[in-house]
């Protein structure tokens, strides 16, 4: 497996080891195409520290592995992946945490992200085409990883949000960054400041879905052959054309996520909003 930029020894070492023990994340390559599944069905794919890692470790390996012409992210059972797992937010909000093995907000020393945003930002730094095939939910950080994607395919029952704000947060997995390439800045506002949950057909009329469809995971298969039957090096070329444009200012914008969010996580409204939310009661905040 290649080196990744940034990263300490210690979070390799981890990354390496998900790599060989993980069953969190499954890849199957055939005739070009890494078929890559998120596998926490019973917990709807959230995102716990083992699923971080198990992901990043995902998009590390497939830098490296032959033969690899195009991919294709989806999600085992009920959803594509319901965003973070409640038990992580007492990591993030535990400031001795920074460090550990699996913390989202543990940053690449030398690179651009956390490994928060490294799971949704490796998508992008694969030289081939990602496809997300999207079902179920797809909220917060799972919103954000289907945007690290390069196409995107969408039930149009599935319900998304940009749901960081309902848990007195922002979004810190590239997401600002992504979505505001994809919609209108009005629209972005609007889907960050309510936390809205939108329907796949909503995606689709916003911009987000590039295409919306009953049947996700078959079309995204389907225009994953007809991509991996294209020349190699002539879509590699391509990608790395679009993204010269389509990533400037991308190290300072998640530089600005990492600093924004910090300044939020453990204040008495964040706490409250998270209170709130798990109490299922209107929150109560001050100004």
């Amino acid at each position: 497996m290649q080196s990744v930029p940034g990263f300490d020894t210690a979070v390799m070492r981890c990354i390496r080891q998900t790599v060989r023990m993980s069953d969190r994340v499954l890849i199957t390559i055939s005739d070009g195409i890494a078929d890559v599944r998120f596998n926490r069905a019973d917990k709807r794919n959230a995102l716990d520290a083992e699923q971080f890692l198990a992901i990043a470790a995902a998009g590390e390996r497939l830098k490296a592995e032959p033969g690899v012409r195009v991919v294709v992210l989806s999600g085992e059972g009920a959803s594509f992946c319901a965003g973070l797992d409640l038990s992580t937010m007492a990591v993030i909000a535990d400031p001795s945490s920074a460090e550990r093995s699996g913390n989202p907000g543990q940053l690449t020393e030398g690179g651009i992200t956390h490994l928060g945003q490294q799971i949704c930002w490796v998508w992008q730094e694969l030289a081939v085409p990602v496809i997300a095939a999207v079902h179920g939910h797809a909220l917060g950080g799972g919103l954000q990883i289907a945007l690290g994607a390069d196409i995107r395919f969408v039930h149009p029952t599935t319900q998304m949000s940009v749901r960081e704000v309902y848990w007195g947060l922002v979004p810190d997995m590239t997401g600002t960054f992504t979505l505001s390439k994809l919609v209108r800045t009005d629209v972005a506002k609007e889907l960050t400041f309510t936390a809205r949950v939108f329907s796949g057909t909503q995606a689709g009329e916003y911009g987000i879905a590039t295409h919306v469809t009953e049947t996700p995971y078959d079309d995204a298969m389907v225009l994953a052959r007809e991509i991996a039957d294209r020349s190699p090096g002539a879509v590699r070329a391509s990608k790395e054309l679009f993204n010269r444009m389509a990533t400037e200012g991308a190290a300072e914008q998640f530089a600005a996520e990492r600093r924004l969010i910090g300044e939020q996580i453990g204040t008495p409204n964040q706490n409250e909003a998270v209170v709130a939310g798990l109490e299922k009661r209107p929150p109560v905040f001050q100004d």
